[in-house]
């Protein structure tokens, strides 16, 4: 597999100009993307590049982040708070996505999507309004192991990092989620199975295969 050298800023328009001719897989008039990796790729950051890209084109867009689905505490937490069979199978509600973001934009569907369900800081529902996005806007759905639940993307973007990169750019409190990403790289094989590959080892210089 060969990789290119590029900067975010120009990964970010190459994006939004792929997506422009996009066609969905099911005849939807709202493109599904995901930009998938760990916190430590920070795949929200090319989430809003591609966001500010499609908005310079004229399309409109919707960045959500899987980080606004968690499961309450009670359930993420349940076997403890440092727990990555947990953190891997339990810790983001995959039915409320479903449901409230990826049901509004199936063929004939409203396209008013939840922006975000739950607020993990106090533990509470955030109750944010639905948010319309209209025919031919972009969903940009970004946060971890999402290539493993089967959600119906029209394009996945996955921010690959080393196991050693991983480790260095991950904060010490966050150690304990490292062998979940071990297994999604393992079940998954998220960098095989993506569209595009983004190599971003050092934030500094990415690469991209797509």
């Amino acid at each position: 597999m060969r990789f290119e050298a590029i900067t975010w800023d120009r990964l970010g328009d190459l994006l939004a100009e792929r997506l422009t001719t996009l066609r969905t897989t099911d005849g939807s008039p709202w493109p599904r993307v995901a930009l998938d990796g760990a916190p430590a790729g920070r795949p929200g950051d090319l989430a809003e590049r591609v966001a500010a890209s499609l908005r310079v084109r004229g399309r409109p867009s919707r960045v959500v982040s899987a980080d606004g689905f968690l499961r309450p505490a009670s359930v993420r937490l349940e076997y403890g708070r440092q727990d990555p069979e947990s953190y891997y199978d339990g810790w983001y509600d995959t039915g409320a996505l479903r449901r409230e973001v990826f049901g509004p934009l199936e063929p004939g569907g409203s396209g008013r999507v939840l922006p975000d369900l739950w607020d993990p800081a106090t533990d509470r529902a955030t109750r944010s309004p639905r948010v319309p996005l209209p025919p031919g806007g972009v969903l940009l759905l970004h946060g971890p192991l999402l290539l493993r639940h089967w959600f119906p993307f029209d394009l996945s973007v996955h921010v690959s990092l080393s196991p050693g990169a991983l480790r260095r750019r991950t904060p010490a409190s966050g150690h304990w989620t490292l062998p979940a990403f071990e297994r999604y790289e393992r079940e998954t094989d998220p960098a095989g199975t993506a569209d595009v590959l983004v190599r971003a080892d050092d934030p500094r210089h990415p690469a991209w295969h797509g």
